[in-house]
């Protein structure tokens, strides 16, 4: 059972190495091919240079033998021009034309040794040339014989006193090298004609070969092309899809950022409401009657007045302690004055806790915003204050805020360390992030940066709803 699945799943993956590797097994196929066929064609045409030079070679022979012929023709018409007419001329004729004759042999010769030694052809042409030579001997003997004077008869070699040569053993066997000659040559060209026509169908098959490959390869490419575009589109496609689940979900966040902080500044407002009612009424009725139980027992009993007088001070510190909590949950200034009034008492305390050195740039009016706007604007600088007390180790810090163009924009900076490019990248600082979520929530841009040379640069800029101005000169002059 276990083979059995195993077999079609080894079938399975060697089908899918085919395909995956088929164009390269394609290619390796059509190389070797090309390879081979090349090199046929390069042996072919060295077959095709021999065979066309030993065709030429072959005629050359031929053309010495006929030559040869024709020069024993001639030597025997001034032989027999000589005995009938006794010119000289003849003479010397005859033995021009026998030095032509044993250089033509003298080349056929060489030519017969360097093919073929020891062969039926070699053979017959040594006898050939033996008999030429006694030919031109016989015949320049036969000239002296016939004049009783002496001939000049050096050119013509030595004149011996043989029986003539049979002329007729000398052509046949010349015609019959000729003949040979020209079938080795006639061979040697259908030899080279058919090596030729492998050589074009080795070359048309190679062609055919190449196009059908460049027509592969091209619809190959038009596959991977069609496919990548196809991929392409698809991850543009999901990309976009992406894109738009990011830009979903970032609207969701927002929303529900805005919502927490929204359900957060009321469950702040509602609280500070019930510690300023229920727990300020408590507090305030116990130190009453504390009060007043402490000058009851003042001089009668010095030891519970004493308790009585620690319980005040304590009591003084819970209320304290309760306004403190209250206003930051909930500032009352805030509420009670405004945006500007609020921003500077946040910063006087600040400075007087911090003992920093405190440039304002603050309008001198109220300024009319919505009231989620200020609140804001408010925990922006609230936060920021808190930051610069915690980690800038600062000794001066500047706030600013400024109204134009249907826009607030509030700006803190101090000198301290400063803020580094690792903290602005970590996604744990809840209070950079909290302030950037705030902002954003209302439409706003929030931008921190280090400042130079050092220092924290806070810049918001936030759309307001009304940019009214309201003289709150009471307020001020409290301040």
């Amino acid at each position: 059972m276990r083979n059995s699945a195993q077999t079609p799943l080894a079938a399975t993956r060697l089908n899918a190495w085919m395909r995956n590797r088929s164009w390269a097994i394609a290619m390796t196929v059509a190389i070797v091919i090309t390879v081979g066929g090349l090199v046929i064609l390069e042996t072919a045409r060295e077959r095709i240079a021999a065979e066309y030079e030993s065709a030429l070679e072959a005629r050359d022979v031929t053309v010495q033998l006929s030559r040869l012929e024709s020069q024993l023709a001639q030597l025997s018409a001034y032989q027999s021009s000589f005995l009938l007419t006794k010119q000289t001329a003849n003479v010397q004729a005859y033995c021009s034309t026998a030095g032509r004759v044993r250089q033509t042999a003298q080349q056929l010769s060489v030519y017969y040794h360097r093919r073929e030694a020891g062969s039926a052809e070699l053979a017959s042409f040594t006898q050939i040339a033996s008999l030429i030579d006694a030919r031109i001997g016989a015949g320049a003997a036969a000239l002296q014989q016939a004049e009783p004077q002496p001939l000049a008869l050096s050119g013509c070699g030595t004149a011996t006193g043989a029986a003539p040569v049979d002329a007729g053993l000398v052509d046949n066997t010349l015609s019959l090298l000729r003949d040979n000659e020209a079938s080795r040559a006639q061979h040697a060209l259908d030899a080279s004609r058919a090596d030729q026509r492998v050589s074009t169908l080795v070359a048309a098959g190679l062609s055919a070969l190449n196009i059908v490959l460049f027509i592969l390869l091209f619809r190959n490419l038009g596959i991977q092309i069609d496919r990548q575009a196809r991929v392409q589109r698809q991850l543009i496609t999901q990309q976009e899809e992406l894109d738009q689940l990011v830009t979903e979900r970032t609207r969701q966040l927002e929303a529900l950022g805005w919502h927490l902080q929204a359900v957060s500044e009321n469950e702040k407002t509602q609280l500070a409401r019930e510690l300023h009612d229920e727990l300020g009424a408590i507090l305030t009725a116990s130190k009453m009657d504390v009060a007043w139980a402490n000058r009851k027992l003042k001089d009668s009993e010095p030891a519970i007045s004493e308790k009585l007088t620690r319980a005040l001070a304590n009591l003084d510190q819970g209320i304290a302690l309760k306004r403190r909590i209250i206003e930051d949950m909930r500032p009352t200034v805030l509420t009670n004055f405004g945006l500007v009034t609020a921003l500077r008492t946040l910063a006087d305390e600040s400075a007087q806790r911090n003992n920093w050195v405190l440039d304002l740039n603050l309008p001198k009016d109220d300024i009319q915003l919505d009231e989620q706007t200020e609140i804001a604007l408010f925990r922006v600088a609230q936060e920021s204050f808190t930051n610069a007390a915690k980690y800038a180790r600062a000794s001066r810090v500047s706030i600013g805020l400024q109204i134009a163009d249907g826009q607030v924009a509030l700006s803190i900076a101090d000198n301290g360390v400063g803020i580094t490019p690792a903290d602005l990248k970590r996604t744990h600082t809840h209070g950079l992030l909290g302030m950037r979520q705030r902002v954003a929530a209302h439409g706003g841009h929030f931008d921190i940066r280090r400042g130079v040379p050092n220092g924290t640069d806070i810049h918001v800029v936030m759309p307001c709803v009304s940019t009214t101005a309201s003289a709150l000169d009471a307020p001020s002059a409290s301040m």
